[in-house]
């Protein structure tokens, strides 16, 4: 691709396309491509302008270089874009607006009045059929006070006042369908899966393929805890599926040979080949996110409370101009009073106002898919911890390796490697990690590996029965005993470490003492939630009592359980909430989903397991927990402005009815200030949130 260099910077660079024109599709191919390289921390196309603003890190020479092999072919074929285009949907809106402010303009400055008010009776129609509509449904609503206004001013030949009405009324129109369709779309994006490469079973072997490559019928490799990308049946292994993303089902469900799955899935337990049925984009999971977006799980209760607010409003506003004409005998003022309704800002600022901050937890690299989860976020009086990798960095390493029963360390290290390269945990990486740090290799000397969610694995390896895992599983599970006089070593071993413990055949072979270190603002992070409000924070672990002990002094939380399962987790979050609080879970791994499912809103860390992500409610970036703090502050100040926009909406529409009501405003004034009201608290809704500053 070639580019020119317009303006340059530390770390970010301008660049202009030398093709003349550029599609929308292009300028999406060309944004999703630079977004996904690893240097980029942020990357904007403009199609008009065939603009490039990329601001990275790293040498500059090598983005230069990667920019420069960019083709359209290659990226045609390695990037999944989303199913819906905001670009597209962004021009489209920007079409329309335009020609209705052209036609608008044209009409008032080329027609004749005759034609002016031949325009007008005839753009009525609408608006009376919707009034009439109601009416018959003997219904009060907004469309029933449009359609008296409208109907009354061309009744009494001021075409000019019901033109602008409905010219007004038509922006508005339009400004809440975009807001819709934006928002969907929004939520398309949030709810991709993000799967750029998935593992192809070819003759040859295992292959890793951009996911763009896969056709219908393609094999595709899956394990454990990995998302389903595709659509398709199982044609090999048995597993369980978490299909909560999509069903909404707590339960795993058990696929076998010929059991379809759906894309956005995730499996909990085994491994399977997926036969694949539907290409990127055209499965089931993208067809249904414009129905979850429209559902009203998804929805605050602030904004269903502004929805009620101002279908109620409206019957009072149709009684004070009923009111008005009997009063003062006057059917300007009474029209004056039904030119204003609290129906168009209430209903229109209050998703904008969501939708806005949802955007802006985006620019902050917070993932929200819903605005009742932002709402509980600002409620939350407790905020629940698991401990490997949200309070701690999730890079563990074997500190140190205690063989037992005469066993020599090398051995029992490269053994449970064999073992732990199977799964995508951060414990088992680091086991893997310090077997190629040794330089020991390990040969599959196993038929089978099965993988127990939160336990550990279990496999047979040279005839004898080898596990790996919590002490839950190895000690209670199992039945595992400590080799004959070494209970003083197994005491000894050091509390600030995580353990896994290796068993030969029923007895402890070897533990493996893994160390990962607090995240350094861990503290301080608490401390500034604690000043925004949240009384107890709460961590979790699978660790023994002593090491849990030993960490949760040194982070500083209120309280901590050890030993605990995924279902104590959920448990634990649902006795909280029977309580009455308002509880946050956040979590990374593939037995924290069942509490982040209990939880009023379930956080996960980006780089944690598939099913994580896909279950919780919020996602937040890995590189620092200063991004719960940002999202408090975000969901604190989204209330706040919910609040100031219900005061000045009803403030103002109510004095725009008290002057209207005492002659003070005529009927065009009064439709125009209420309008350019709606039209200024959406626009104000649609603004950047009030923040501090942040670490």
């Amino acid at each position: 691709m070639k580019a020119t260099i317009v303006h340059e910077g530390r770390g970010r660079m301008r660049l202009r396309l030398r093709q003349k024109t550029i599609t929308l599709r292009q300028a999406d191919l060309l944004e999703t491509w630079l977004k996904a390289q690893t240097w980029t921390r942020e990357a904007v196309v403009h199609e008009r302008t065939g603009c490039i603003i990329v601001t990275y890190t790293g040498e500059r020479e090598a983005v230069l270089s990667a920019i420069g092999a960019f083709t359209w072919a290659e990226a045609e074929e390695t990037v999944t874009l989303p199913g819906h285009s905001t670009r597209a949907l962004n021009r489209e809106f920007q079409e329309k607006l335009a020609g209705k402010v052209l036609m608008k303009g044209a009409a008032a400055l080329f027609l004749p009045a005759p034609l002016r008010a031949a325009r007008v009776v005839w753009h009525m129609a609408p608006f009376l059929h919707k009034g009439l509509r109601c009416l018959g449904r003997r219904k009060i609503k907004v469309e029933l006070l449009d359609a008296l206004s409208i109907g009354i001013s061309v009744g009494r030949r001021d075409f000019g006042t019901a033109g602008m009405v409905m010219f007004l009324l038509e922006i508005g129109e339009l400004l809440e369908d975009w807001t819709r369709k934006k928002s969907v779309a929004d939520l398309a994006e949030s709810l991709s899966l993000h799967v750029d490469r998935v593992w192809l079973k070819t003759s040859a072997g295992e292959v890793l393929v951009p996911i763009g490559q896969v056709k219908p019928g393609d094999r595709v490799l899956v394990r454990a805890g990995g998302v389903i990308p595709l659509d398709g049946v199982v044609a090999e292994g048995e597993v369980t599926v978490n299909q909560a993303s999509l069903t909404g089902e707590s339960v795993p469900v058990a696929k076998r040979p010929g059991g379809a799955v759906y894309a956005g899935t995730v499996v909990e337990e085994g491994e399977c080949v997926l036969e694949v049925r539907q290409a990127s984009g055209q499965g089931r999971y993208d067809q249904i996110v414009e129905m979850i977006q429209r559902s009203e799980q998804l929805k605050s209760a602030a904004e269903a409370k502004a929805s009620s607010l101002a279908d109620k409003l409206v019957p009072y506003t149709f009684a004070g101009s009923l009111l008005s004409l009997v009063l003062t005998r006057n059917v300007t003022r009474a029209l004056s009073v039904l030119m204003v309704d609290f129906s168009c800002a209430l209903k229109l600022a209050m998703p904008l106002a969501v939708l806005s901050a949802m955007r802006e937890a985006g620019r902050e690299h917070i993932t929200v898919k819903g605005g009742k989860f932002l709402e509980a976020v600002a409620k939350a009086d407790t905020i629940v911890f698991d401990k490997t990798g949200t309070l701690t960095h999730a890079c563990p390493q074997v500190a140190k390796i205690v063989p037992f029963g005469g066993k020599e360390e090398a051995e029992m290290l490269r053994l449970a490697a064999c073992l732990e390269e199977h799964f995508p945990h951060s414990m088992a990486n680091a086991v893997v990690e310090e077997a190629c740090r040794r330089g020991l290799t390990h040969e599959e000397r196993h038929a089978r590996v099965e993988y127990l969610v939160a336990h550990g694995i279990a496999s047979s390896v040279d005839g004898e029965q080898v596990r790996i895992g919590s002490a839950h599983f190895i000690f209670e599970d199992e039945k595992v005993t400590i080799p004959e006089g070494e209970r003083e070593k197994f005491d000894a071993l050091p509390p600030e470490c995580s353990q896994l413990y290796l068993a030969i055949d029923g007895v402890l072979a070897a533990v493996i003492c893994i160390s990962d270190p607090l995240r350094e603002e861990a503290r301080d992070v608490l401390s500034a939630l604690r000043g925004l409000g949240v009384r107890s924070a709460v961590m979790l672990t699978g660790d023994s009592p002593r090491t849990a002990a030993a960490i949760a002094r040194e982070v500083g939380v209120d309280g901590f359980r050890a030993g605990v399962l995924p279902a104590d987790k959920a448990d634990y979050v649902a006795a909280l909430r029977q309580e009455g609080h308002t509880v946050l879970m956040v979590g990374d791994g593939i037995n924290d989903s069942p509490a982040l499912s209990e939880a009023d809103a379930g956080i996960a860390i980006s780089d944690g397991a598939a099913i994580a992500r896909e279950i919780a409610d919020i996602t937040i970036a890995a590189d620092s927990l200063w991004e719960l703090v940002r999202l408090r502050q975000l969901a604190v100040a989204l209330m706040g402005r919910i609040q100031n926009n219900y005061r000045f909406v009803i403030g103002f529409n109510g004095a725009l009815i008290g002057l209207g009501a005492a002659g003070v405003l005529p009927p065009a004034t009064s439709a125009m200030l209420h309008n350019l009201s709606t039209l200024g608290v959406s626009l104000h809704s649609m603004s950047a949130l009030p923040l501090p500053k942040t670490k």
